[in-house]
């Protein structure tokens, strides 16, 4: 697959700037594989799709303020500072991405904060954008993460064109959030309301968590035409054995496994048995998706309307077909449906 053939038409008003009113009212555009049929439905009534024993895994990541505004010395230079990962607890190592990077250079120091309540300098340029940072800071490491983050905002993507607001504190946060570390939110989990998740619960529907830290990966843009030839950035997950259980009982058993997101899928994907069963791990994946591909676990997935030439879209066409989830999204944008992290969302079966 070429790169190319990864583009389409979105009108720039299709893109959702702002939540549903409600989480689980999103619209929902359920895509059937087998038959090629297509349905309009409301998010809340995927119920109608589920039986008893079938599998949701969910992304448990939890989003953290990673955008960050502070102040070169000297110039005084506004330098907008996004946080990737702490590299080094003790020492207050953190990678992260700056903008404009063309003016940040190894030694600058940066200032953030009303008075400049903290400090960092630039130790290391570790990508063509990204830097090492180390924070200077006398408190304990409580005092030195609170006050990060009392710094930091919630971190739309930049295709959201406007500033965040308070609500987008709780809503950029699926209900089911614990492990913090991502950078940006699994974005299908964010139509689960706790209401839905107990009406599915009634069902007999059960519910497996894993963990991928959404990071540097899924604001890379793909610059090469040959996909085979694009590197994703290694991301962190977890796979426990409770989960294991979970989703290998049910292959066992011939249900249904639907990964909640591309997230989902990516680690499902990465740490599986040559027999097609699930495995616990702890580690990193860059494990990148893109048709044509074989899935060994899930049978179903939820995820959003993707942007064009995105790895998230490539990945949602292995797993639909390319031709018919092509004419999804002809679908969708002809039906005005919302594109994005805080669009409507497509099942498909």
């Amino acid at each position: 697959m070429k790169l190319s053939q990864f583009r389409y038409t979105l009108p720039q008003e299709l893109i959702a700037l702002y939540p549903a009113v409600n989480r689980d009212e999103s619209r929902l555009l359920v895509v059937n594989k087998k038959t090629g049929k297509l349905e309009h439905r409301i998010f809340k009534e995927i119920t109608d799709y589920f039986e008893e024993k079938d599998v949701l895994v969910f992304n448990n990541t939890k989003v953290f303020p990673a955008r960050l505004y502070g102040n070169k010395e000297k110039t005084g230079a506004e330098i907008e500072v996004f946080l990737l990962r702490e590299l080094n607890r003790e020492q207050r190592l953190w990678d992260v991405l700056v903008d404009p990077a063309r003016k940040i250079r190894i030694g600058n120091k940066l200032y953030f904060g009303e008075g400049d309540i903290l400090v960092a300098e630039v130790i290391d340029n570790t990508t063509s954008r990204g830097r090492t940072l180390r924070f200077l800071f006398d408190g304990t490491y409580e005092e030195f993460k609170q006050t990060l983050y009392s710094l930091g905002e919630t971190p739309l993507p930049k295709f959201i064109n406007r500033p965040v607001e308070p609500e987008d504190n709780e809503r950029y946060q699926t209900i089911f959030a614990k492990h913090e570390g991502a950078v940006a939110a699994p974005t299908a989990g964010l139509h689960f309301s706790r209401e839905l998740l107990k009406k599915l619960e009634i069902i007999g529907v059960e519910f497996a968590e894993i963990t991928l830290h959404v990071g540097l990966g899924n604001f890379r843009s793909v610059d090469v035409e040959d996909l085979t030839k694009h590197k994703v950035d290694s991301e962190r997950i977890r796979i426990t054995e409770d989960a294991t259980v979970i989703v290998n009982k049910a292959k066992e058993e011939k249900h249904r496994i639907c990964a909640v997101g591309t997230t989902v899928v990516r680690t499902l994907e990465s740490s599986v048995s040559t027999s097609g069963y699930l495995k616990p791990f702890d580690g990193w994946t860059n494990k990148f998706i893109f048709p044509p591909y074989e899935f060994k676990v899930p049978d179903m997935m939820i995820s959003n309307f993707h942007l064009p030439y995105s790895t998230l879209l490539m990945m949602v066409a292995a797993f639909a077909g390319y031709d018919l989830l092509f004419e999804a999204y002809r679908t969708a944008v002809k039906d005005k449906y919302r594109f994005g992290t805080y669009g409507d969302a497509m099942l498909i079966l």
